[in-house]
């Protein structure tokens, strides 16, 4: 019996996928918020299906929000239905959302439900053109009846309608970053009170000095590790504990390619919550199970400060909360 069904099941392999790979030349282009994941056959990178969506071997589910295939039957040519594994549902506004649900808060975000954490991902372009002899002073606009600004071509600044031309011919032209007075905001809340959330700031310090927002990932604490044991006899707060161990940081099914050791903020007993004071802001580095890698900038804690003043929010959209944080700066390698 047990020879029969591992013959079948390498029959079924077989049929479902092709020998050779036989993969499109060209990327596909997925819908904003769906997954690029290899298929269950490991040939070839198709969308993957969202909840409620049919899914099979050729066709898997976005692993990236926890989601699976359910088949219902014990089969692998049998095609099924995308669901979401048990996790803590989220609420946004007064409305709740199942774990792996997806939905549009507006029109310019995609936002899906993880585990009691909501990820969202922008609608709009947030690409920024460089000025041409064509359009030498782009400036974005609003539309009347769209979502999305969009990008308009100027041939003179808003503050002027002359341009100067003292400069000679072989004179490097002035950038609008010569000229910047650099504003940057303090980075927000993390959005989550354990495991990873976004933090963001406003900022013009970039090459048209132009304000843009910056996100970073963060992580204050682990769920789920019961740093209430760690509190000394007699104290009432572990204030800047430090991971006991190594650890690779998790981000959308996507894994750090180097262990870290990070401090985290810890716990009180009185009622009081601890929060980063000083942090730094670094790249780390990611690799997927598709074999993708990509870096994403993120907030290492340095210490924190145990207060009253604590952020009742759980999501970017939300948290509100902007306790001022000290000495935070960027470093490329820790």
């Amino acid at each position: 019996l047990t020879g029969s069904w591992v013959n079948l099941t390498c029959w079924c392999l077989t049929q479902d996928c092709p020998q050779p790979c036989a993969c499109p030349s060209e990327p596909l282009l997925c819908p904003i918020g769906t997954s690029l994941v290899l298929d269950g056959c490991g040939c070839c990178k198709v969308c993957a299906k969202q909840m409620g969506e049919p899914c099979s071997r050729l066709e898997p589910c976005d692993h990236h929000k926890d989601l699976y295939c359910d088949s219902g039957v014990l089969s692998e040519t049998e095609t099924g239905t995308c669901k979401a594994r048990e996790g803590q549902m989220c609420d946004l506004g007064g409305v709740t959302y199942s774990s792996g649900e997806s939905f549009k808060p507006s029109c310019k975000h995609q936002c899906v439900c993880m585990n009691g954490r909501i990820g969202c991902v922008p609608m709009c372009a947030s690409n920024v053109p460089l000025p041409s002899p064509d359009c030498p002073y782009p400036r974005r606009i609003h539309i009347p009846g769209k979502c999305c600004e969009e990008w308009v071509c100027e041939q003179t600044p808003r503050d002027h309608h002359y341009q100067s031309v003292v400069a000679g011919k072989h004179d490097k032209p002035e950038s609008p970053q010569d000229n910047c007075i650099v504003q940057t905001t303090d980075w927000s809340e993390c959005s989550a009170a354990c495991g990873m959330g976004i933090s963001s700031r406003i900022t013009n310090d970039n090459q048209h000095c132009q304000l843009e927002r910056q996100t970073r990932i963060c992580m204050i604490r682990p769920c789920n590790s019961r740093q209430e044991k760690e509190i000394k006899r007699g104290k009432k707060c572990i204030r800047t504990p430090k991971g006991q161990r190594w650890m690779r940081f998790e981000l959308s099914g996507c894994s750090s390619t180097r262990l870290y050791r990070p401090k985290f903020c810890g716990v009180c007993t009185d009622g009081r919550c601890c929060t980063p004071q000083t942090t730094i802001t670094a790249e780390v580095e990611f690799r997927c199970p598709e074999g993708d890698v990509f870096k994403k900038k993120m907030m290492f804690i340095k210490s924190c400060s145990c207060h009253y003043d604590c952020p009742q929010d759980n999501d970017i959209f939300l948290a509100f909360n902007t306790r001022r944080m000290t000495g935070d700066y960027e470093r490329e390698v820790l």
